[in-house]
């Protein structure tokens, strides 16, 4: 990578990385999991920053979808042994913590593809019938998703 693509790369992380780790944290559910996930998505974007000549921000949140699409399908034929989490630090406001803890509680509780679609539909405003989903989502998972 030249210098002028390196800081192209580095200008774009700076701006870009909160949303993105918002993305990737209601992929996973877990912040740890989340930064790791943005890591490897930012690492394999750098690989081919200079090739990328569309927006490179969608570039980046399809690396997202993709490797926690793959993530989701090892784990289905692999799973992992689940360990305590160290509780997060307490939030200023209690009554907000509650309900981000209900949330997430209701989002670990879908399938994986239900949790994606969500994702997708809400957060980052597609359409219902958006059929170009990296998860591969129909208007009836879109359907289920939000009951």
């Amino acid at each position: 990578m030249d210098e002028r693509a390196r800081q192209d790369f580095t200008e774009f992380v700076a701006a870009r990385s909160p949303e993105l780790i918002r993305v990737a944290c209601l992929l996973t559910g877990d912040q740890h999991a989340a930064e790791d996930l943005l890591q490897s998505a930012l690492t394999r974007a750098a690989a081919r920053w200079g090739r990328i000549h569309t927006s490179p921000e969608s570039y980046v949140r399809q690396i997202l979808y993709r490797e926690q699409v793959g993530l989701w399908r090892r784990r289905a034929r692999r799973p992992e042994t689940t360990m305590d989490q160290v509780p997060e630090p307490p939030a200023a406001n209690p009554a907000s913590v509650e309900t981000r803890l209900a949330l997430q509680d209701a989002l670990r509780s879908l399938p994986a593809g239900k949790r994606a679609v969500l994702v997708l539909r809400y957060l980052e405003d597609l359409p219902a019938n958006w059929s170009a989903c990296p998860t591969h989502a129909t208007n009836s998972r879109s359907s289920s998703a939000d009951t």
